[in-house]
């Protein structure tokens, strides 16, 4: 059995690490309800965003266009959006798991990375990224989204990607948070298919879809940045909840084994003090 004092000192060390975690949990408590309110508004936008854009791909009546249509599977171009820390739990490398597998089913893949922690993964790899962003992943913008869009458009434009897909992890429920990948590009076109009527597209459907094509990219990455967001910061106070949890189960242990071990040299000395008193 350890000494008194190493036992003492394990308590003194846990009870360090238990403030540490319950004070990054207030942390990330704080973060989340920040997150889950601008998640919160836009959600509706981004939802109605993704329903427009399959209703429009439902209208086109020019079936060849390349947004519309797309080309043989060839280069594909992913989206991975990670966070830039841990201490989250599974939430980094769950992501990273489920796009590996989506770019494992491409002949050539191409990697854009959202977050140190999906650029580390594939770094360690060996997998191509031809851009990497870091430091938004907890608190995103339009701007940082926007950036990934065109530069997602510009590749699917000239012919060096053929897909485009977005691998992130959506927030359902503060212990529900699941990795999903949406294809961005070519369109998908809604299920039901165009309604009756017509309907015109000014100056024509080509010169329409090239404007509202790049706008739709960068508000769908926006969203999947910021349910991400909220996924990181949800993850990350569940993790540290257990963490604190974990450290008063430890700091009970070692206090229940300290006062084993102080009732042992207890009894050791009176067992002593009888012994040399029993001699003289």
């Amino acid at each position: 059995m350890a000494s008194m004092r190493e036992i003492k000192s394990r308590i003194r060390g846990v009870r360090s690490t238990r403030q540490i975690t319950r004070a990054m949990n207030m942390v990330a408590a704080s973060k989340l309800q920040r997150a889950r309110g601008k998640l919160e508004n836009l959600r509706p936008f981004v939802d109605e965003t993704k329903r427009v854009a399959r209703d429009i791909a439902a209208r086109i009546s020019d079936r060849d266009n390349p947004y519309i249509k797309g080309r043989p599977p060839g280069s594909a171009l992913t989206i991975v959006i990670s966070g830039d820390r841990g201490l989250c739990g599974g939430y980094n490398v769950n992501v990273c798991k489920a796009a590996f597998a989506l770019i494992n089913e491409k002949p050539r893949e191409q990697i854009i990375t959202v977050g140190v922690k999906a650029r580390d993964y594939f770094n360690r790899r060996g997998k191509e990224i031809i851009r990497t962003y870091s430091g938004v992943s907890e608190n995103p913008f339009y701007e940082d989204a926007q950036d990934i869009g065109l530069l997602a458009v510009d590749l699917y434009d000239s012919g060096e990607a053929d897909e485009v897909c977005l691998v992130y992890t959506e927030f359902q429920s503060i212990v529900n948070i699941q990795p999903k990948t949406t294809r961005l590009l070519p369109l998908q076109a809604s299920a039901e298919g165009p309604p009756s009527g017509w309907y015109n597209f000014e100056p024509n459907e080509s010169a329409f879809l090239s404007f509202i094509v790049p706008r739709y990219v960068s508000t769908m990455i926006y969203g999947a940045m910021v349910e991400s967001a909220a996924c990181e910061q949800s993850a990350r106070m569940t993790g540290m909840d257990s963490a604190t949890k974990n450290s008063t189960e430890l700091i009970n242990k070692f206090t229940l084994q300290y006062n084993r071990a102080r009732q042992d040299a207890i009894t050791q000395e009176l067992t002593e003090i009888v012994g040399g008193a029993n001699a003289i």
